[in-house]
């Protein structure tokens, strides 16, 4: 398989598997599709790390299938390509990117579907369709706009260049910038620590702040609002309170 789904502890790693350069091919994005709805359906998955191995997170798209395609056979995937990438855009608990060497094109926009960004300091992430006569087709021109701003985005998009981990770190690409060798640990460790924390409220403040990025500022408040009020219904809420009260705040332990 070119995805594997491996869980262990409440953490759910996507770990793409297609040496040497995890190139997105079509397969590859439908078995990322299957897995990402399966991590949303499970309950021992709590949190999702998306890992490319220890060399490269995904150097893009397969340029020789999609040199094969014409226009028609583009119209009908594109859709599919897309469909992909947002399966795990929304899967509804905390998913964080562990990013090692290169994340270019579909590898850039498959990490900007991740929550939080955590990248190897050999890492190197860019948008180059543009050098194909093409623009990002998996949600790039929509993420990464959304994620650094129009001007930022439209620089890498526009530029096709490739940034070093220092530069997307204050670009706010990226969130966190480690040795290569720590990278998989360090985001391990960052599902692992939500993975404990109480699921529907996780799933809540996500669900919440994306589509507040996504609608008005009305929509989103009553999105939140609607969200806080139902939270009130659930045990994690009573025993998070009933442990504040008693122990102290950070001390809850939730099922």
């Amino acid at each position: 398989m070119t995805v594997n789904l491996e869980v262990a502890d409440g953490v759910g790693t996507l770990r793409l598997d297609r040496p040497p350069m995890n190139a997105l091919d079509v397969a590859t994005q439908d078995r990322l599709r299957e897995l990402a709805e399966e991590a949303t359906r499970r309950e021992d998955v709590r949190a999702v790390v998306i890992y490319g191995g220890e060399k490269v997170f995904a150097a893009g798209a397969d340029i020789k299938e999609m040199q094969e395609m014409d226009h028609t056979a583009m119209v009908l995937r594109a859709r599919a390509l897309q469909d992909s990438f947002t399966a795990v855009a929304r899967i509804p608990k905390p998913v964080v990117a562990a990013v090692t060497g290169y994340a270019l094109g579909g590898g850039c926009e498959l990490a900007l579907c991740a929550d939080y960004r955590i990248a190897g300091e050999n890492a190197r992430l860019g948008q180059p369709e543009i050098l194909l006569g093409l623009i990002p087709g998996a949600g790039g021109t929509q993420r990464l706009a959304r994620l650094i701003g129009p001007s930022k985005a439209k620089d890498l998009i526009f530029t096709g260049r490739q940034v070093k981990a220092d530069e997307a770190l204050a670009l706010g690409l990226v969130d966190r910038v480690v040795p290569a060798a720590e990278v998989y640990e360090a985001a391990h460790a960052w599902a692992a620590k939500l993975a404990q924390g109480p699921a529907i409220a996780l799933r809540a403040a996500k669900e919440s702040v994306d589509t507040g990025l996504e609608t008005d500022i009305d929509t989103g408040l009553a999105v939140e609002r609607n969200w806080f009020a139902g939270l009130f219904a659930t045990e994690d809420r009573a025993t998070g309170m009933r442990s504040f009260v008693e122990e102290g705040p950070g001390k809850a332990k939730f099922r």
